[in-house]
């Protein structure tokens, strides 16, 4: 009930820019303290801002990813053969972290095959697609907890930074909003952005997942250059000046080209 009544009033702030602290304690049959405390989230999350008497919706809020089931159905089968590729990689008894993006999320149909794997993540997404395979397939399933930061539908915060350094995680599973030869991998949540960061200084082989829609894209905060990825995969084949910076900084990039192409230079 928080979180639908949280999400309402985001959406209804869109509509009407301002609304007034009574109007929503009337509105949801709340007390001024319940509506207080969502708006309390809301605010720490940069979504409002506080006024006299209510709350408007933050200025800068334009910067904020758009809402996940919009992201979700955009690039649909790109995403998928991103996903494809990068569940590929992973083997049986691995420690891996998925991300919260809608490529990393796809990942998880592909490694039913994959014994004893043990899956951590921040996304309720991704908890809910481990859900759906109940019954055929049990991953070894591991939340970080959080604050929920309801555009992404995953925790964010203190604690998830000081769960992480509870595990040796083999393989890192990252998305980004953006990315460019000049700013890196980019996102636009400062709060997710930190959690990025801090997988980055794991000793896991990181790699990142992103459709070609993502490529000369800078979003609000960099987490991470493009040189420090042990593989990029992408659903197709980016600008010469990527493939060639790749190759300079040693960084693996991938795509269904050269994945084919690899496994015909293997047959022959």
């Amino acid at each position: 009930m928080k979180i639908t009544r949280i999400n309402t009033i985001h959406e209804m702030l869109k509509k009407e820019k301002c609304l007034s602290i009574n109007y929503l304690c009337n509105t949801f049959n709340v007390s001024k303290n319940t509506i207080r405390r969502d708006i309390n989230e809301l605010e720490n999350q940069g979504i409002i801002k506080k006024v006299y008497g209510g709350i408007v919706l933050e200025e800068s809020h334009s910067t904020s990813p758009e809402p996940f089931q919009l992201r979700k159905s955009k690039n649909f089968q790109q995403k998928q053969q991103v996903a494809r590729m990068a569940a590929s990689f992973v083997e049986d008894n691995d420690v891996i972290f998925i991300d919260s993006g809608t490529t990393t999320m796809h990942m998880l149909p592909y490694l039913l095959n994959t014994k004893n794997l043990t899956i951590i993540t921040a996304s309720v997404n991704v908890v809910n697609a481990a859900a759906i395979y109940t019954g055929t397939k049990e991953f070894n399933l591991i939340t970080t907890g959080g604050t929920l930061y309801y555009p992404s539908m995953a925790f964010v915060g203190p604690s998830v930074l000081k769960c992480l350094d509870n595990y040796n995680i083999s393989k890192i599973f990252l998305a980004s909003t953006g990315i460019s030869l000049e700013n890196g991998a980019t996102n636009a949540s400062i709060s997710e952005n930190e959690i990025k960061r801090k997988l980055m200084t794991k000793s896991g082989e990181k790699f990142l997942l992103i459709d070609s829609s993502k490529l000369d894209v800078s979003s609000l905060v960099t987490f991470s250059p493009l040189q420090n990825f042990n593989y990029i995969f992408l659903d197709t084949l980016p600008p010469e000046k990527y493939i060639q910076y790749c190759k300079e900084q040693g960084v693996h990039l991938l795509t269904p080209q050269i994945a084919s192409a690899e496994t015909s230079a293997h047959a022959e």
